[in-house]
């Protein structure tokens, strides 16, 4: 009962400050057409993240990089064609990239409760991703839906346009800001590493070079990642990596973010920056309610172009 009453109350607040970017996408979009839609991805999603928790940090990393290359479009689910080499193995998702057999469950399964193909791929990762945060123990937000799927996808914007582990803060304002996102969705996005893991590939120049960093947790990490061992293993976000809490935050004021990008936020030289991870490092009910704002914010980034399908298999277009 009080996952219900937090959801309605958060509900609330977003839904008077956010509105429609593009004037198509509702949050009762499906209410009419398949009013089983949202509760048959949030079963799926429930019973994929009881399997693997890190399931739910997959999921919602596949609809921030969906919606960071030409918009939310469901094109990093399309798989390469004889057209055109797709978003799976950009730099930022090769071996990285994962729970594409979580959303053909999905998929099928709302075909089949909808009697047909209605819900949209684009659709299906952004209420995976609001329903992995929640089921996790972070806020319930209102999804706004009603994408279209994109008939194509680019390796080169996919190289281009997902934020580097590598960046420095200069860098992710401008990438974040080339997308209608400003300084506080990046703070407050960043925060969706309070779930998951990262490969050592990712992080682990910073471990071996970084200065601003705590000595005892660089140590800890090195046993996993030596300098010439497998890029493939990972290590935790941060030190509650199964609940989406402040966590993350704090640790970032310890000197204890495992990307150099995540580090960035605090000691990049940007004062806004380090004053909002350290409020938010202190202030759940904060964090979560401007969460749900810039996961809105993000997921109404427009589609590169307006032709678009409802795929009936996310992999291929119809």
């Amino acid at each position: 009962m009080a996952g219900i009453v937090r959801c309605f109350v958060t509900l609330l607040i977003i839904v008077v400050l956010i509105p429609t970017s593009s004037g198509q996408l509702t949050a009762d979009f499906y209410d009419k057409v398949c009013p089983q839609a949202l509760p048959t991805v949030k079963s799926i999603v429930q019973r994929a993240i009881m399997s693997e928790p890190r399931m739910g940090a997959s999921l919602l990393r596949l609809h921030f990089h969906d919606c960071f290359v030409n918009g939310c479009d469901g094109s990093d689910l399309l798989d390469d064609t004889a057209n055109f080499i797709g978003e799976k193995t950009s730099i930022h998702n090769l071996n990285s990239l994962r729970g594409f057999d979580v959303v053909d469950e999905i998929k099928a399964a709302v075909n089949s409760a909808c009697n047909g193909n209605v819900v949209s791929c684009a659709d299906i990762l952004a209420i995976a991703a609001r329903d992995s945060i929640n089921i996790l123990g972070g806020p319930c937000y209102n999804v706004l839906l009603g994408r279209k799927d994109s008939l194509t996808a680019s390796l080169a914007d996919a190289n281009a346009d997902i934020p580097s582990p590598f960046s420095n803060f200069a860098g992710l304002l401008s990438n974040f800001q080339s997308h209608g996102l400003d300084l506080k969705d990046l703070i407050v996005l960043s925060g969706g590493h309070s779930i998951g893991l990262a490969r050592c590939a990712t992080f682990t120049p910073r471990i071996y070079n970084d200065t601003d960093i705590n000595p005892s947790f660089a140590t800890s990490l090195k046993n996993a990642c030596p300098v010439n061992g497998d890029g493939n293993n990972t290590a935790p976000l941060d030190a509650t990596t199964t609940i989406f809490d402040t966590v993350y935050f704090k640790g970032l004021t310890r000197q204890k973010g495992l990307l150099h990008s995540d580090q960035e936020l605090f000691n990049g030289g940007n004062s806004q920056s380090a004053n909002l991870v350290t409020y938010y490092s202190n202030n759940r009910a904060a964090f979560w309610e401007d969460f749900g704002y810039s996961m809105i914010k993000m997921g109404n980034l427009p589609p590169a172009t307006s032709n678009g399908q409802v795929r009936l298999n996310c992999r291929k277009v119809n």
